[in-house]
């Protein structure tokens, strides 16, 4: 079968492994280097390094804001629906903050300030790597006690380590920060990679048939699944960034990324790991 190109049952299982596997090394390189230089693997947002931010209705272009707040930490001018604009400061102490309140409220007498407290960023930040950690571990507990093969089982939880590593990667290179709506968009990808991930598996280790068939029809299903759910997600992306939804955009971002990523993984590195492991079965 060939779909987009890609014909699963041309390629060997090491030609189907090694371009996952070189993504995977370079994202775990780019993501520890950035961990050893900034003590994160991502870029923080506001959420979870504390800081202010300030919604106003203005026609003051992006130029004028930023020149208007030029003595103080500004992280970014967002433009949202009309002359909505998201400003975004980062954290600094009482005094400051107390002489930005002061001039928000002169310049733009009807903005709305929510404030993050660092040490609360911090907290968040904690909580929101023990979600991941958790999550993770609880879907390869579940995965192991389901299929009780390490090869199959240790194949998934590869592959969604693997989703989230190189998504990560792709984030921190184009400059999507990690904030809470961005975690829950990773956490999103374990889910969906278990799904598409326990259909081949199944497939190829729970049904009678030749491999070749099992593996193309496990792959048409899998396209179709994951296609439909990329269309959505789109749409999503399409809606939130015409509308400078910034939160949304960016979710659906991390998301569109990921089912990619997902796609690779699944039909390149799992697939290939069960073939060698059907394969080698059959020789013995």
């Amino acid at each position: 079968m060939e779909f987009a190109g890609y014909d699963i049952n041309k390629y060997s299982p090491r030609q189907m492994v090694v371009l996952p596997l070189v993504l995977l090394l370079i994202a775990g390189l780019l993501l520890g280097y950035t961990t050893l230089t900034t003590g994160m693997p991502l870029k923080p947002g506001l959420d979870f390094v504390g800081g202010t931010a300030v919604t106003a209705f203005t026609s003051d272009s992006r130029e004028t804001i930023e020149a208007t707040f030029a003595d103080y930490p500004l992280l970014s001018v967002g433009e949202g629906i009309g002359d909505g604009k998201y400003i975004q400061f980062g954290p600094m102490d009482d005094a400051r903050h107390q002489s930005l309140v002061a001039l928000i409220n002169e310049k733009y007498p009807d903005a709305k300030i929510d404030q993050i407290g660092e040490t609360f960023g911090k907290t968040l930040q904690s909580q929101a790597f023990l979600a991941l950690i958790f999550s993770f571990i609880g879907m390869a507990v579940v995965v192991f006690v389901a299929f009780r093969n390490l090869v199959s089982a240790g194949a998934i939880v590869l592959a969604a380590f693997s989703d989230m590593a190189i998504t990560a990667g792709i984030m921190q290179i184009i400059g999507i920060p990690l904030s809470l709506g961005t975690t829950a968009a990773l956490l999103m990808l374990i889910g969906y990679s278990v799904d598409s991930n326990i259909l081949l598996t199944t497939r190829l280790l729970k049904r009678k048939g030749k491999l070749d068939e099992k593996l193309a029809g496990a792959f048409r299903t899998g396209i179709i699944m994951t296609t439909t759910t990329l269309a959505a997600i789109a749409a999503m992306w399409v809606v939130a960034t015409a509308g400078q939804i910034q939160i949304i955009s960016e979710i659906a971002s991390v998301l569109l990324i990921g089912l990619f990523v997902d796609m690779m993984n699944t039909w390149m590195l799992n697939a290939g790991i069960l073939k060698e492991y059907i394969l080698r079965g059959n020789k013995r």
